[in-house]
């Protein structure tokens, strides 16, 4: 119906013959393939990159005592894989290496799929 009430008759379909099954070709889905290329258009944006060496908790009266020296006891040993964060999720871990006397990370695994956030 539409604004003018009017009806319309529809044509009846239920006499028609079905395509014989030999007819009916079905597609594969599409595959697809990404390269750099493709990302182009995104490479200029911005993203921000943390690598997160191990993480404390302490109350306020112990955070305003800290002084030049002080030592803050992160929770992570000595060897243990580095967090690295892009756009404040975890998309790797890595390790700390020294390049040229800066401190650097190289990735060891990259994190498919979590939505964990920081």
């Amino acid at each position: 119906m539409d604004e003018n009430n009017e009806s319309y008759d529809l044509p009846d379909i239920s006499e028609l013959d079905p395509l014989p099954a030999e007819d009916v070709v079905a597609e594969p889905p599409q595959q697809y393939t990404r390269s750099a290329t493709d990302l182009a258009p995104v490479f200029d944006v911005p993203v921000n990159i943390k690598a997160v060496l191990g993480r404390a908790t302490m109350d306020v009266a112990s955070l305003l005592k800290l002084a030049r020296g002080s030592l803050i006891e992160l929770d992570r040993r000595v060897g243990e894989a580095i967090d690295i964060y892009v756009n404040n999720r975890l998309v790797a871990r890595g390790e700390l290496v020294v390049v040229d006397e800066r401190l650097g990370v190289t990735m060891t695994e990259i994190i498919k799929d979590n939505d964990t956030n920081s």
